[in-house]
């Protein structure tokens, strides 16, 4: 008997996913669920959730379970007004196609963010693009024009630089942001702080979540 091959383009490896409040960027503050899919080859060495890298280290699950799980999460239908919001992250979640995750999350009522270094193809419809740039591998042009708000991680003076380039090629209507890294935040932030009352068209970004001890 033939055994049973798995559909790829009907699953995708999760690492976690959960219900939160996002720490980060323009949507700081608001109630979100994280789905945090396996897989990265970008290689930050600050990153802070490594397990992410390997994909084959996370279970593949059916999108529609996925999706299932995130209405259960928020109480489906939701009792507030507006669309929740549902984040895909990684790692780095554009490693897959997320056309039909997508899709079944809009269908379900989500608006659809993502946050990714945009180092491989844009796939998959999304309500908003954080666009969040490394140097450990270059992201492709594609993804500057269609980024909602562009971040910047800084780990030390040289990415003011970089995070000026990256300025240059996304849209004027982007949002800019610097986050200090974790754990260089203390002498980070001083810089930032500076940085920004001399180039106001950026805003300060802080891992919120980190400070109120959510995930």
């Amino acid at each position: 008997m033939q055994a049973k091959t798995e559909n790829k383009n009907s699953t995708l490896p999760v690492m976690e996913s959960f219900y939160t409040i996002q720490g980060e960027g323009f949507h700081q503050g608001k109630a979100a669920y994280f789905i945090r899919l396996g897989g990265c080859d970008v290689g930050c060495v600050w990153c802070d959730v490594k397990d992410s890298w390997d994909a084959d280290k996370h279970a593949r699950i059916e999108i529609a379970n996925i999706v299932e799980k995130a209405k259960k999460a928020i109480g489906h239908p939701h009792k507030t007004s507006g669309s929740p919001i549902a984040i895909i992250t990684g790692g780095e979640p554009l490693m897959h196609d997320c056309t039909e995750l997508t899709s079944q999350l809009h269908e379900a009522g989500f608006n659809t963010h993502i946050e990714t270094s945009g180092a491989h193809p844009l796939s998959g419809n999304w309500d908003w693009i954080c666009f969040s740039p490394k140097k450990f591998k270059a992201p492709l042009p594609e993804i500057c024009k269609n980024a909602n708000e562009l971040k910047v991680v800084v780990y030390n003076k040289s990415d003011f630089e970089w995070a000026e380039k990256y300025a240059a090629l996304v849209s004027p209507s982007c949002n800019l942001y610097l986050q200090p890294e974790w754990s260089k935040s203390e002498t980070i932030t001083p810089m930032i702080i500076d940085y920004i009352k001399q180039n106001p068209q950026w805003a300060f970004s802080l891992q919120l979540h980190k400070y109120i001890h959510v995930p």
